[in-house]
């Protein structure tokens, strides 16, 4: 490996209040031999396209092949991105919206009315989104342990993609809705505590994404099959995504320099640019 990364991530659900995105991210892309810095990028935005693609890479591998309608329970910050890739990668034609705070929806909506061959449904509750979809997305931002999904609304067939479920002692799956489906996910030391599996024992039985995409493990295995994508973000996804914004900023032409690391007339002396610091101030 040539290069490596790291992200810087919080997730403050009432930051709305103050002005501020609910996930403050950013991330930094360096290089191995050297750890000299390649790239310093926001990854708020970012982490939400990653997001969403990674739920419909899974979703094509999991999914009926002819869903067409998803429910979308959370029209927060990342519903649209969610709706979006679902609906241009997956063919999605329905959503059937539902939100505890209307004006989130009404604001979904908004935002992707206009959109040629889709269709928004707005509901009053989850258990009315839910019925008769193909695909449900849940994807709300509160710390806690709720229930959003029970297994009463879950239908033969259903592929749940759960994404709100992501750092320890928030969920949004019922642990009977995990009991009664397949169950895959990214990276499984990491998802048992963060994931809505952290409701489980730990021998619940579960399925690396990498081993269904290798062909290791096998996807949807049969029409009436329920599965459950529990994702909870992956460091992999976050260094794919910060190689990916390099490698185009240098394509486009964006970005710009910042001075983050001192040019060093001699790089074994360092306190010799304090000094020179203080001749270029007396200039």
């Amino acid at each position: 490996a040539s290069l490596y990364s790291f992200k810087y991530v919080n997730g403050h659900p009432k930051n709305h209040r103050v002005g501020l995105p609910t996930v403050m991210a950013f991330g930094v892309l360096a290089d191995v031999a050297t750890g000299a810095p390649a790239l310093l990028s926001e990854l708020t935005l970012t982490t939400a396209m990653r997001t969403a693609a990674t739920s419909v890479m899974v979703a094509k591998r999991l999914a009926r092949p002819d869903s067409r309608v998803m429910a979308l329970i959370g029209n927060g910050c990342q519903s649209e991105f969610q709706a979006l890739a679902f609906h241009h990668l997956l063919g999605i034609r329905e959503l059937r919206l539902f939100d505890i705070d209307p004006s989130a929806t009404a604001k979904l909506v908004r935002h992707l009315s206009d959109m040629p061959g889709l269709t928004l449904t707005v509901c009053t509750s989850t258990a009315e989104a839910v019925r008769g979809a193909d695909i449900v997305t849940t994807v709300t931002a509160d710390k806690t342990n709720a229930t959003i999904l029970t297994p009463d609304m879950v239908e033969p067939g259903m592929h749940i993609n759960g994404v709100g479920g992501d750092c320890p002692g928030k969920t949004e799956l019922h642990r009977g809705v995990l009991a009664m489906a397949r169950v895959i996910c990214e990276f499984e030391p990491q998802s048992r505590i963060e994931g809505d599996m952290q409701q489980m024992p730990a021998d619940f039985p579960v399925t690396e994404f990498w081993r269904v995409l290798t062909g290791a493990a096998p996807g949807r295995e049969s029409a009436d099959q329920v599965t459950v994508f529990d994702s909870v973000g992956f460091a992999l996804e976050d260094f794919s995504a910060l190689r990916l914004l390099h490698d185009l900023s240098r394509q486009l032409g964006l970005g710009r320099p910042l001075d983050l690391i001192p040019q060093m007339a001699d790089p074994k002396d360092l306190f010799g640019e304090l000094q020179l610091g203080g001749q270029r101030q007396a200039a």
